[in-house]
């Protein structure tokens, strides 16, 4: 499995950035998805998931909840987080995670920065 994330950049304080990760392996569908940020000098933190299936189910860390939106397409291979009214501590590396029972993979990351 090969996570590759795209769509981070450098936006203005109140813009918009759409992240994507696109999963290249098999059984995409089984694999409960997450979005972590990591800024620097501090932790990685969770920032969505959305789990596996059909019916799939999504949380929020706090401080993006109503800004934040993640999604799936279970035929193109690909979880995606919209990501709006971005302010300056949205500033971090955003990482892919794929999770299925004992299995777990990451992406290399994607930077966004958040700056006027």
């Amino acid at each position: 499995v090969q996570l590759v994330e795209s769509g981070g950049g450098l936006v203005q304080p109140g813009g918009s950035l759409r992240l994507s990760c696109a999963f290249s392996g098999f059984t995409f569908s089984m694999y409960d998805m997450t979005w972590y940020r990591q800024a620097p000098g501090k932790e990685r933190d969770l920032v969505a998931t959305i789990t596996s299936g059909g019916g799939s189910r999504t949380k929020y860390a706090d401080s993006v909840k109503g800004r934040f939106t993640v999604s799936r397409d279970n035929a193109k291979n690909t979880v995606t987080l919209q990501m709006n009214s971005l302010q300056p501590e949205d500033t971090a590396v955003y990482y892919c995670h794929a999770t299925f029972l004992e299995y777990d993979y990451w992406g290399q990351g994607t930077q966004v920065t958040v700056s006027s």
